[in-house]
């Protein structure tokens, strides 16, 4: 009987400390099992030497089973971790799950070693010692160790500065002023993450933690995968970046060597993955620099000039000088700019031009007039029907009147044989010569003189003309150009 007391004490003590525990009324309904099954068989009591002990495991408050030994469990637990280390290297794994043992002494052993290993194979956790990137306050992304961990945030910046210029900033000291920048040099004020970031030891999945340039990648794109679109048979870029709610100019950055012109093809793949970083990287600089200061032109008249003639009477030199500036850049892109000093290294040299006023009734100004009274353009220059089609066409004027583009001399005024009916064509004596065509009439002679605005014929259909109209050409130097290039309306 006296036995029968201190092992109800016993169990009872062992009850009180369950129940302050986190295990689960199961654990106390095992004691309270065992505690009935001394009380109904005092037989128990004859002889201690036939009781055996088991052990009742629970893993994360869960009850598994009954092993015969502790030992049992730990193996199992060990071979776990050893053959996922196979797979980790270079990590510490060790177990992340909560193994509770309850001891029972029993009169027949009812330990079920197999099936109970069996369960905690499937639900064991096995963690791996970690660090882990926090980005304000929440884990992002996790590393096999602290260093590895400042290693990724270090090569973060060296993104976007040379390791120089990171360890040169790193070593200064914040109390001491700066020396002066010198011409063309540029320093580190200062490097930052946008966000909060700190390092905390944590425990983590061992396929959770990546290798250090991985993890470099996905705190700069927000994602280690990018999304990638098929091309289909009918797809343009518009109709792409419209569907994944992109710009044309976001698909162009995406996807290195695409260009508005560029043909799709079915089957071809385009990624669409924006980045949304977790944090970037921002570098404030001083920069000094040269810096050009553009020479201005200013303009006089010579009156003994011909209109249209020009001569520079002094040439123009720029001026150059040293600026520095605060420089904000996130990214690498700069964000903003803030002059702090300028000095001038030299002063900029204007250049004087000086223009013609003396108008010249045979020489041209050196702009075209629109030839016509009214109307559009029919019909431009370029190819048409399999030939050239050396000008413009203008058609439905106000009035019929063909005047004189610019001042000028008259070559020829007469029928043209080859298709352009009644023609005139004018020497601007500038270089330039114009035509007009398809006449019904002709209203100036060769070797008349005549200014800007003159009436010189009336539009027609004559020669090789469907319709009434005029067509005018223009020649540079001899060579055929755009009328459209020159003409000031």
């Amino acid at each position: 009987m006296k036995f029968l007391k201190q092992r109800l004490s016993h169990l009872a003590d062992k009850g009180k400390k369950l129940m302050n525990s986190p295990i689960k009324k199961s654990v106390i309904t095992t004691v309270v099992i065992a505690a009935f099954a001394f009380h109904t068989n005092p037989i128990a009591f004859a002889d201690n030497s036939n009781l055996s002990t088991v052990y009742h495991v629970y893993l994360n408050n869960t009850y598994l089973g009954t092993v015969s030994k502790k030992s049992t469990v730990e193996k199992a637990v060990a071979k776990k971790i050893e053959t996922m280390g196979q797979s980790y290297k270079d990590i510490n794994l060790q177990l992340g799950s909560n193994i509770i043992y309850i001891p029972e002494q029993v009169f027949h052993p009812t330990a079920e070693n197999e099936k109970t290993i069996n369960y905690l194979e499937n639900a064991i956790e096995v963690k791996a010692e970690a660090a882990a990137i926090m980005i304000d306050g929440k884990p992002v992304v996790y590393l096999g160790n602290k260093s590895t961990a400042q290693d990724v945030i270090k090569k973060l910046k060296l993104q976007y500065v040379n390791e120089d210029q990171l360890n040169e900033y790193e070593a200064r000291s914040t109390t001491t002023a700066l020396p002066p920048l010198g011409e063309n040099e540029t320093r580190i004020l200062d490097i930052n993450l946008s966000t909060n970031a700190t390092i905390e030891e944590a425990k983590a999945a061992p396929d959770q933690i990546l290798p250090l340039d991985q993890a470099v990648s996905f705190l700069q794109r927000g994602t280690l995968e990018e999304t990638k679109y098929v091309v289909k048979a009918g797809d343009v870029l518009g109709s792409i970046a419209s569907e994944h709610q992109l710009k044309i100019a976001d698909l162009l950055t995406l996807n290195s060597g695409l260009t508005e012109n560029s043909v799709l093809k079915p089957g071809q793949e385009l990624n669409i993955t924006v980045p949304k970083p977790f944090v970037k990287v921002v570098i404030k600089k001083e920069v000094s620099q040269h810096e050009v200061i553009p020479y201005q032109t200013e303009e006089t008249t010579d009156s003994t000039m011909a209109n249209g003639e020009s001569k520079v009477s002094q040439e123009g030199k720029d001026g150059l000088q040293n600026t520095t500036l605060n420089v904000t850049e996130e990214n690498g892109i700069t964000i903003n700019k803030e002059v702090t000093k300028q000095d001038i290294i030299s002063q900029p040299i204007n250049q004087i031009v000086v223009k013609g006023t003396k108008v010249i009734p045979s020489r041209g100004e050196g702009s075209f007039a629109w030839p016509a009274v009214g109307g559009y353009v029919s019909s431009k220059m370029g190819y048409r029907w399999g030939k050239m089609h050396k000008g413009i066409d203008i058609a439905r004027p106000s009035n019929s009147t063909i005047k004189a583009a610019d001042n000028g001399v008259i070559v020829s005024a007469g029928w043209d044989n080859g298709g352009y009916g009644n023609k005139i064509v004018i020497d601007h004596q500038n270089g330039y010569r114009t035509v007009y065509a398809h006449l019904s009439s002709i209203g100036v002679s060769a070797g008349q003189n005549v200014a800007k605005g003159t009436a010189i014929g009336v539009m027609g259909a004559t020669g090789d003309a469907t319709g009434v109209h005029l067509h005018f050409e223009v020649y540079k130097n001899g060579a055929l150009a755009d009328p459209l290039a020159y003409i000031k309306r």
